[in-house]
């Protein structure tokens, strides 16, 4: 796999060293199992996937470089390049501007742009609309374009299965960049829709099997359809497509059972499944499913609580968060700066959507901690949080000679 060159302030030597290890160790990346941190009072089992995915590495370097190539332009993101603070902070501090904020609302008026400015598009792609606003401006969207490959991969498929007379269910958070660009590209192709769950997925069922009055269906998904959809008729034959960061088994499961819907429906036999339903199965992002699979191997261990760092609003991190909180108690944070102290810790909450500060480490002899962190979240900041949590306890094992042991 391609290598991409990263800025030294996103590096670690801890965690750089950890993942060179299970790479070595375990190069068909078959063995899930955490890395254990023994550091005596303490010990971190550290997820076996996590940190910066290839698409993420892809726009970091894309994005860096651009500003290094070009010293006298006025640089510009469409809005965050990816869900984490640190990078957009540090991507801000060097003169780069957001266009919009992460929900599409205008920050920067369009007629400020001249075609001598440099425009890049975050990981999460962009939609048809925006590039040819761009284009109205003289500014080629493609030139610096940092969109991740999987995301494409997606748009490809959905044009491909749409092509073929489907019609395409997006899987996704509606107001999501990501989702709001899949939509984009899907419903030239293709009647769309977007549903963000399996409740959704359930409604949008009763359409299909025509249990609901058509009226109604505009009024369910409102704003989440491509124009002139008819469900009477564009509901006949789908295919099931994703968000990249969504859960992985969340969006089979959706597909699983639109898939069954479909065959009860219309009493298909195996061979005629294809005839209503396309196979999509190959759209699902290798690096969400992969954080998501060492995540479910993480929780097989016992500890007394899990710290999920990342960006409150990266969709990969917090649905590692609801894995985890469903089994022990879960620290979503973004920085090491939201540890206080050993007794406190201010973290976000998913379901008031708020930070809280809560109870931190309890007090016993030995403490053992789950941790992992979202795919745009920096080694650096891992290692980070893992030294602010160790420096908490006494007569620690030096971490060069637990690693030096792991070898």
């Amino acid at each position: 796999m391609k290598s991409f060159v990263i800025p030294e302030i996103y590096k670690s030597n801890i965690i750089g060293r950890i993942k060179e290890l299970r790479r070595t160790k375990d190069r068909l990346k078959k063995d899930f199992s955490p890395t254990v941190l023994d550091l005596g009072p303490v010990t971190f089992l550290i997820a076996r996937h996590f940190g910066f995915c290839y698409g993420v590495e892809n726009a970091v370097e894309i994005a860096y470089r651009t500003i290094s190539e070009n010293p006298d332009k006025r640089i510009f993101l469409l809005s965050e390049m990816i869900h984490n603070p640190d990078v957009n902070a540090d991507l801000q501090s060097q003169g780069v501007k957001f266009l919009m904020d992460t929900k599409g609302n205008q920050l920067i008026d369009w007629n400020e742009l001249t075609p001598n400015d440099a425009v890049i598009v975050p990981a999460f792609g962009t939609t048809l609309e925006i590039q040819q606003q761009l284009e109205a401006l003289q500014i080629d969207p493609y030139k610096y374009d940092t969109t991740c490959p999987f995301v494409e991969k997606v748009w490809n498929r959905a044009q491909q299965i749409g092509e073929r007379g489907y019609s395409i269910i997006v899987h996704g958070k509606p107001t999501h960049e990501e989702t709001r660009a899949t939509f984009s590209h899907s419903k030239e192709n293709a009647p769309t829709v977007v549903v963000n769950d399996m409740e959704e997925a359930k409604l949008l069922a009763r359409y299909i099997t025509r249990s609901l009055p058509k009226a109604q269906f505009y009024q369910d998904f409102a704003g989440r359809y491509s124009k002139d959809f008819d469900p009477d008729k564009d509901l006949v034959r789908i295919g099931v497509v994703n968000q990249t960061t969504m859960l992985a088994s969340d969006t089979q499961a959706i597909a699983d059972y639109l898939k069954q819907i479909i065959v009860d429906y219309y009493q298909l036999q195996p061979q005629q499944t294809e005839k209503h339903f396309a196979n999509t199965r190959d759209t699902l992002c290798y690096a969400t499913n992969d954080n998501q699979e060492a995540t479910y191997a993480l929780l097989k261990h016992k500890a007394d609580f899990a710290v999920v760092v990342g960006g409150y609003n990266s969709s990969n991190t917090s649905h590692l968060v609801e894995l985890c909180e469903e089994q022990l108690p879960t620290y979503f944070i973004k920085s090491q700066d939201k540890i206080l102290d050993k007794n406190l810790i201010q973290h976000y909450d998913l379901h008031s959507r708020q930070e809280v500060t809560s109870a931190f480490i309890p007090e016993q002899e030995k403490t053992t901690i789950l941790l992992t962190c979202g795919a745009s979240c920096p080694d650096a900041t891992m290692e980070a949080v893992l030294l602010k949590i160790s420096s908490f306890f006494n007569n620690t094992k030096e971490i060069s000679e637990v690693l030096e042991a792991l070898n």
